[in-house]
């Protein structure tokens, strides 16, 4: 493998250098009076208490978890059903979570330092104000992108050495590195689900208390300094859209990367790269994706208070995928063969190019079509104004109708992005497509982080009673940072379902079944226990947001009855109380929701098998699609339509503003929505995705035996091409002198091949010589070990023998599906003949074709016969 794959982690750090240099300079603005930073510490020693508690938690899970990986990885199964994992397994999950942790940490940081200076740069202008809150949020997205790309690339070195150093891709060593590297995604994705269920329930708690006591009943804004649930309001902006963000999107980024791995290490190609090349493409799209979105940074800007400010974020969105588009097209036809094959799909590197153009689409579409649902002055968002006018009721019932209107073109989207990216690439790309919408990860970060950031701003300018023009312009940011936070969590959940996908294929590979049939009665029950997996989610994510606000609303009211002088600002509310509120229910809540996740496809998987388990996973990524597209659009419409009511609307003809009854609707629309947008809507993602890791993970070791496909589904694909094997040798000694070690007992290919190249006898279409100690990995395309000294054998033959050709020819016996035998057979060709040139014989001397259950030399009514049938032959084309 070339040294274009330390590329990779270097970018990475690049990355973590930017994150470094930017996060010093908004630490060095300027931070506001005395008040503004001691309620600003308030903010950030609540966000810092946390994520240790939660931290604390997490490690009884991640430990107990990373011995049971180090118990299975330990399991390498038998001669005859090969397991490829590693103890190793173990380590990589830890690290995958503790970079997880670690991105949610650093978003954290820097945007409890980024809220304070923004609101004492809004005092300035709006200009200074988006710079500050904008750069803080490209310090999380940065910082995020590059621990990604610098763990994962990384570690993939660590891992290659270790395994399979100088070994092909399509090899053993290699899956089984691939399959340790599946761990650092299940630790990343593990962490990302307790994060955002974990802090979107903390925040959630928090917001819902704040309004319906603060707003509704006492008439004071949620952000008034008098508010004893607003420390805990803001400091959930930070545990939950900052810290439970970036973890989120640092496992979906992972994951996505790893799908297309997975995928591509079972593509034979010929390369400049060792045949790595199907592998380093998605890593090194990230890492070109990340430096695109580090350039585009520096085009958010604006220069007058009247600017648009979502045209400039916009603007540095579009530019990151632009170069990521140009710098893709170069990668791909500069890193991949003309030509590729994946589970029969024949495709090209165009295709590839088209493919990541089509999820770079997606992604700007989805992101588009989110905007549209969820921005102000929008119809959707109007139409829930107008239903305000008749009472609450009728915006719960606007709200709820624009959520589920909104999956529809998400929906047709994705289906057309999954077809289209097929099309051109297959399997690899679909996943592909995913990879290259995940691509500008940083910037799409940088722009969600810079919501909660001018959300903290707008709450510590409320607190801090700055002038009227610094709210103002703190609330012109948190608009636009609501509709943007939006457009995040529907951009993750697009990726989420393509890359799911991607590892769904993945899995069935590994777990050895050949189709999915929903026919049968245990899989369409898999099916509708899968569509169930969201609802349940979320209704327990959602109901311990209720348990929490409940307890937070009677401490709110209680500070309000029992202190007096709050309302009059000669006392200070007991803050601490609600944040401890907060705490409690989130570390207690989110645990079952996090165990449905992960154990549900491990029991299921090893009760039921890999089939019914398949069924699951389609069943849950489905639901969970639609269920996140609907509660994020719908909870993002309710904001912004309660946001409407601040600059005034105008409801039949009459002009509404704040504390109107309307108003006071919206509001309860809004506090319905919290908990689907920052809640249960964007776990949606982590769910689907965490789900097909696991299962991806277990897949070994649930995996269909041969002996089970042969009797179930009449399939000969489990079967070694060749069962002889030989005790004693001899030694063929070579025109050049070279000498090999032969069989001493029948007519070996070796000897056929010399004495046939040395006669008279002219090349012909029907002369073969079949191999006698070739065997392959049951289940699959790969070459067993003992394979390697007969391969060895014929590319010294075609050393010492310059002028000969040679055609690999693939046969099957007629069991199983005639369609599904040829494609085994040319690809188990296509397998002797990567692993030749890998020995060094060059690609344009060798052919290879797969003829099915054409061509039988033996009986199939016998197993021996079978055996014998299951063939991979040489023919001499040229000497």
């Amino acid at each position: 493998m070339d040294s274009i794959i330390y590329l990779v982690p270097a970018f990475g750090l690049v990355g973590l250098i930017y994150t470094a240099w930017r996060f010093s300079w908004v630490s060095k603005q300027p931070a506001g009076t005395e008040n503004m930073q001691k309620l600003s510490g308030y903010i950030a020693d609540g966000a810092i208490a946390f994520l240790k508690a939660e931290w604390k938690v997490l490690a009884f899970f991640a430990i107990p978890t990373a011995v049971l990986l180090f118990w299975l990885g330990s399991d390498q199964g038998t001669p005859e059903h090969p397991i490829h994992s590693s103890p190793l397994i173990a380590v990589a999950f830890l690290i995958g979570a503790v970079f997880s942790a670690t991105a949610g940490y650093i978003g954290m940081k820097i945007a409890t330092k980024a809220n304070v200076r923004t609101a004492e740069a809004a005092r300035t202008s709006l200009s200074k104000a988006l710079q500050v809150s904008f750069t803080g949020g490209s310090v999380m997205g940065m910082g995020v992108a590059g621990l990604a790309v610098l763990g994962l690339g990384g570690l993939f070195i660590v891992l290659y050495h270790l395994f399979a150093f100088g070994q092909p891709l399509t090899s053993d060593d290699m899956r089984k590195a691939i399959e340790v590297l599946a761990g650092f995604s299940l630790g990343a994705e593990s962490i990302a689900l307790f994060a955002r269920v974990g802090g979107g329930i903390y925040t959630k708690a928090a917001d819902v208390g704040a309004d319906l006591v603060g707003k509704v009943e006492a008439g004071i804004p949620e952000d008034d300094v008098r508010n004893p649930a607003t420390i805990a309001d803001n400091v959930g902006d930070n545990v939950g859209d900052v810290a439970g963000m970036g973890a989120d999107l640092f496992g979906s980024y992972v994951a996505t990367i790893l799908a297309t791995m997975v995928l591509g290490q079972e593509i034979n190609v010929v390369d400049s790269y060792g045949g790595y090349s199907p592998i380093l493409l998605p890593m090194l799209i990230a890492a070109v994706g990340l430096l695109a979105s580090l350039v585009s940074t520096f085009f958010v800007r604006i220069s007058k208070e009247t600017s648009s400010v979502q045209n400039a974020l916009n603007l540095g969105n579009w530019a990151s995928v632009i170069i990521t588009f140009i710098a893709s097209y170069f990668l791909v036809k500069n890193i991949l063969p003309e030509n590729l094959k994946l589970r029969g799909f024949e495709f090209t590197s165009n295709g590839v190019f088209l493919a990541i153009v089509v999820g770079l689409i997606v992604g700007a579409l989805m992101s588009i079509i989110t905007e549209y649902y969820t921005a102000m002055g929008k119809r959707p968002v109007n139409s829930i104004v107008q239903k305000s006018g008749t009472g609450h009721a009728t915006n719960i019932i606007g709200g709820l109708a624009v959520g589920m209107e909104s999956t529809v073109l998400p929906i047709l989207v994705l289906a057309a992005g999954i077809i289209m990216s097929y099309k051109f690439a297959g399997l690899y790309g679909v996943s592909i497509a995913a990879a290259g919408m995940m691509a500008t990860t940083a910037m799409q970060l940088a722009i969600d982080a810079f919501g909660p950031i001018a959300d903290n701003a707008g709450g510590i300018a409320e607190m801090s009673q700055l002038p009227p023009e610094v709210r103002e312009r703190t609330d012109n940011l948190d608009a636009v940072g609501n509709t943007t936070a939006a457009t995040g969590k529907g951009f993750a959940i697009a990726s989420a379902a393509l890359t799911s996908l991607a590892l769904f294929a993945a899995f069935v590979g590994i777990a050895g079944i050949t189709a999915i049939d929903i026919y049968k009665a245990d899989v369409l029950a898999g099916l509708f226990v899968g569509g169930m997996i969201p609802f349940i989610f979320s209704a327990l994510a959602i109901s311990a947001v209720g348990k929490a606000a409940m307890e937070m609303v009677n401490e709110v009211r209680r500070q309000f009855r029992e202190i007096p002088g709050i309302m009059e600002y000669k006392a200070e509310p007991e803050y601490e109380k609600c944040v401890a509120i907060s705490t409690q229910a989130s570390l207690k809540q989110m645990i079952l929701p996090g165990a449905i996740a992960l154990i549900s496809p491990v029991l299921v998987g090893f009760t039921m098998g890999p089939e019914v388990l398949g069924g699951l996973l389609a069943g849950v990524t489905v639901s969970g699609v639609l269920m996140g597209i609907f509660q994020s659009n719908a909870g993002g419409a309710w904001d912004n339509a309660k946001k409407s009511f601040e600059k005034g609307v105008n409801i039949d003809g009459q002009m509404y503003y704040k504390k109107s009854e309307p108003h006071k609707a919206s509001v309860t629309g809004d506090t319905v929505g919290d908990p689907f947008k920052d809640t249960s809507g964007p776990s949606m993602n982590i769910l689907i995705k965490l789900m097909s890791i696991v299962s991806l993970v277990i897949a070994p070791y649930i995996a269909v035996e041969s002996s089970e496909l042969n009797m179930s589904q009449n399939d000969a694909i489990e079967v070694p091409s060749a069962d002889k094997s030989f005790s004693s040798t001899e030694v063929l000694e070579l025109e050049n002198g070279l000498k090999m070690k032969i069989a001493d007992s029948g007519r070996p290919v070796e000897r056929e091949l010399v004495d046939f190249i040395a006669s008279e006898q002219a090349v012909n279409k029907d002369t073969w010589f079949d191999f006698d100690r070739l065997m392959f990995a049951s289940g699959n395309t790969t070459l067993r070990p003992e394979s390697q000294d007969q391969l060895r054998n014929v590319a010294d033959i075609l050393g010492a023998y310059p002028d000969v050709n040679i055609k690999l020819g693939g046969y099957t016996d007629n069991t199983g599906d005639p369609s599904m035998n040829l494609q085994l057979s040319a690809d188990r060709a296509a397998s002797v003949k990567q692993s030749l040139v890998a020995m060094g014989v060059d690609a344009s001397r060798l052919e290879s074709e797969g003829y099915g259950e054409q061509y039988p030399i033996a009986s199939n009514d016998t197993e021996e016969g079978r055996a014998q049938n299951r063939r991979t032959s040489i023919r001499v084309t040229q000497k």
